[in-house]
């Protein structure tokens, strides 16, 4: 069982700011208000002490710990936690007799996972059960996506909740709760270091209170003041929450892509300043620009994807910060460029396609006869050499197996090149209409 409240006669002296400022009730509890706030869903089942096995999947410093707590001591329940990355099998099925010997004395037990996404599944089988039948009730928090996370027959039993990033009038909130608070009582800070500590922190309220108590501590031999220059120093080699390969990379390399498809080039430049900022690779970046050059723009200016490429290759020979201006001038044109996912659109199709034809055979005319049995076989046959006619086409030709029928998978869209592109091959189906030619089969 673990407590984490600092309740009244417990020594709070040595605990980390955070840990001294964690609420017990809603009503102290700083954000979520789309879960908490008034009629909302938590605060309903909690009114109705209905308390239910959930998931609670935030960033980071959203209050996932902090809520189960109140939750849990809300309803009366005993506390547990464990970590998913120190816990196996073993253990659960401990914490399970230990709820089950609980509930028989009448104590329901709340069993909290942080980090919930590291069990495998056999782990997170082993809750199935017991969370069932009601012996305990479990609350996991996660920073990943649990669709993808979790197993689908955990996550049908336990209701999952989003929690949000903490908007700025909330971590101002809990800024100046802070410093009313002792031994912080008494230092003085200034609106601009106020702000700067408000930028830096990215919505993540464990941020703040720990950036907050360093800060302190390095005031009280500063006259007591938490200043800019104090503050500028403790952040130079400190990053905005980032995590690279989770939810928050991923969210924001679609955001930048989705900005580069919508023609938005000032949200690309945000959203990859962004990243940089928070510490992802630029090559990775680049990568995926040459992604976008292909998927969204392709043959309307294929001029975008070898502009790519050049950045991408500027990033690998020079480095920061020549590659990124690179790379920041290629999303500009790539937002700024005509857009057409037809080239996209058709090779999943062809793909398809081909799933459904996988061994037709080539037809006889257009298989290569280095061979005097290829020949003999029928190899090359009444092949018709393109450059023989006029414009380099043969009129009614066709080039796919003669057990299928002639797909059309790509279709050229009226903007930039491909405009002229849909021009010509409208000119070059009227020329099969035309001719009066048709192979046999």
């Amino acid at each position: 069982m673990t407590d984490l409240f600092s309740g009244p006669g417990q020594d709070s002296r040595h605990q980390p700011l955070a840990a001294r400022l964690r609420p017990a009730t809603l009503d102290d509890y700083v954000g979520q208000q789309h879960l908490v706030g008034p009629g909302k869903p938590l605060r309903r089942a909690l009114d109705q002490g209905q308390l239910h096995s959930m998931i609670l999947w935030g960033p980071p410093g959203t209050g996932k710990t902090t809520l189960a707590l109140i939750l849990a001591h809300h309803v009366q329940a005993t506390f547990v936690t464990m970590s998913a990355v120190l816990a196996g099998v073993k253990d659960i099925r401990a914490e399970v007799e230990r709820a089950r010997e609980r509930l028989a004395m009448g104590r329901r037990t709340v069993l909290f996972v942080d980090e919930v996404h590291r069990f495998n599944k056999s782990q997170q089988d082993a809750f199935l059960p017991h969370v069932e039948d009601g012996t305990l009730i479990f609350i996991g928090a996660t920073t990943e996506n649990p669709s993808f996370e979790l197993n689908n027959a955990l996550l049908s039993r336990a209701r999952v909740y989003r929690l949000q990033s903490l908007q700025r009038a909330d971590l101002a909130q809990l800024l100046d709760r802070a410093l009313a608070t002792d031994p912080l009582d008494g230092l003085r800070m200034g609106e601009g270091a106020r702000t700067l500590l408000l930028d830096q922190v990215d919505g993540d309220a464990r941020r703040l209170l720990n950036l907050l108590e360093i800060a302190a501590d390095l005031a009280r031999g500063e006259d007591s003041e938490i200043t800019e220059p104090l503050l500028r120093e403790l952040f130079r080699d400190s990053l905005r929450r980032f995590d690279k390969g989770g939810d928050i990379f991923y969210d924001q390399i679609s955001a930048l892509h989705k900005s580069v498809r919508g023609s938005d080039p000032d949200a690309a430049l945000y959203w990859f300043a962004r990243m940089l900022d928070g510490g992802a690779d630029p090559l990775y970046i680049a990568r995926r620009v040459v992604r976008m050059a292909s998927e969204d723009i392709g043959n309307a200016d294929p001029r975008a994807l070898r502009l790519a490429l050049d950045a991408w290759e500027v990033q690998e020979r020079l480095g920061s910060p020549e590659g990124e201006l690179a790379i920041a001038q290629a999303l500009v044109y790539l937002a700024v460029a005509a857009k057409s996912n037809a080239v996209y659109t058709a090779y999943n199709q062809a793909r398809r396609f081909v799933a459904e034809h996988p061994t037709d055979e080539v037809p006889l005319h257009l298989r290569n006869a280095p061979t005097k049995l290829m020949k003999a076989e029928g190899y090359g046959d009444d092949y018709r050499y393109a450059h023989d006619f006029p414009d380099a086409y043969v009129p009614g030709e066709s080039y796919f197996p003669t057990s299928i029928p002639r797909p059309a998978f790509y279709q050229p869209v009226a903007r930039g090149l491909e405009i002229r592109m849909a021009e010509k091959l409208a000119s070059l189906r009227e020329k099969d209409r035309q001719s009066d030619w048709q192979r046999e089969d």
